[in-house]
């Protein structure tokens, strides 16, 4: 039977994930995934792409986003209650997000080390800051497909984290998941239901530690996947919404219904 081997999300878009034993799916997902998000001076969205070195900062964040603390590799951290100021509007892909500008030391500190100057923003609504919204609040990637990518690229292991999904299951076939779109899924006490293929871009592509390039999975995609009819190209692992909330744990079963 199919179970969940991880759980992780991001509090701020683009920095470290934080992987944790349990979650509550709510309506819009993981309440604390991706409520802050970096934005430029001129208010366009930053991800990994932008500044894959901000991977190297942890964050932790409460579920209503009133509090939020970010550790930086060199020991040094920033950490209190979130200052608001004022309203900004950021493309999400075309998509619109409301949020408000957040003030104190985050702003700084995070400008320094990423050698750049970042303006950070809280979203207003949860589940707003994932890059789907919250109709694709929900990621599933399975152990037999990275194992299948990891086979293909020549290496001995693929880290999940390289692909920034929320829930990463074992006890399926590669590419499972993929034969469960348009279907619902019961995990742990939430049932989702999946959409959509994820495709990938150059984010994938760095170090989950580092940020920095040291795997070509684009080019590795383009050999094995480029024929699988998707939305999104060169696809692993996949997208949804939760029908029913409820708390996951690692280690619960993964049951299509």
């Amino acid at each position: 039977m199919a179970s969940v081997v991880s759980i992780m999300f991001a509090p701020v878009k683009g920095l470290a994930l934080a992987s944790v034993d349990a979650v509550e799916l709510e309506a819009e997902g993981v309440r604390e995934n991706r409520r802050f998000y970096l934005v430029t001076e001129d208010g366009r969205l930053v991800n990994g792409k932008v500044a894959g070195q901000l991977v190297q900062i942890g964050a932790s964040a409460d579920t209503d986003g009133t509090t939020l603390s970010l550790a930086f590799p060199d020991g040094t951290s920033v950490a209190g209650e979130v200052e608001l100021g004022e309203m900004i509007e950021t493309n999400f892909f075309g998509r619109p997000v409301a949020g408000r500008l957040v003030g104190g030391e985050y702003v700084a500190a995070v400008s320094s080390f990423a050698g750049m100057p970042l303006r950070l923003v809280r979203a207003d609504e949860p589940g707003a800051g994932s890059d789907r919204g919250v109709e694709g609040s929900v990621s599933v990637v399975s152990s037999g497909t990275l194992d299948v990518l990891a086979r293909e690229a020549a290496v001995d292991t693929v880290d999940p984290r390289r692909f920034r999904m929320l829930f990463h299951i074992d006890g399926v076939d590669a590419h499972e998941e993929e034969r469960w779109l348009g279907g619902r899924v019961a995990i742990g006490a939430a049932v989702i239901r999946l959409e959509a293929h994820v495709g990938r871009c150059a984010v994938t592509t760095q170090n989950p530690e580092t940020g920095v390039p040291d795997l070509d999975t684009l080019r590795v995609l383009t050999r094995y996947r480029s024929d699988v009819v998707s939305e999104e190209p060169l696809p692993i692992g996949v997208w949804g919404h939760v029908e029913e909330p409820g708390r996951v744990r690692v280690g619960d079963a993964v049951v299509p219904l």
